[in-house]
């Protein structure tokens, strides 16, 4: 069976622990080789090759207020605040 290692991040120098259900899981997908960096590295290099959202402001059709969405707002679909969105899913 698998057991945890501890393994040297090759961006930040760090140690991070490779767990045993991290280890069966490469194993289950078919990964040859063990990570090179820890958690915080690999996020990091993530959000880097993705471009940043764009938001769009529009008045949300519940309550009036301000409401910032991530795609453009067109005149035939209301929009809505997070809040009234929320209210809205959840009756």
């Amino acid at each position: 069976m698998y057991e945890d290692k501890t393994l040297t991040c090759k961006d930040c120098g760090n140690e991070f622990v490779f767990t045993a259900g991290e280890q069966e899981f490469y194993a289950e997908r078919g990964f040859q080789n063990e990570p090179q960096r820890c958690k915080a590295c690999r996020d990091a290099r993530k959000q880097a090759t993705r471009a940043p959202n764009e938001m769009f402001t529009a008045v949300c059709a519940e309550c009036g207020g301000e409401a910032n969405i991530p795609f453009q707002p067109s005149d035939d679909r209301p929009v809505y605040c997070s809040d009234c969105f929320a209210k809205k899913r959840n009756s």
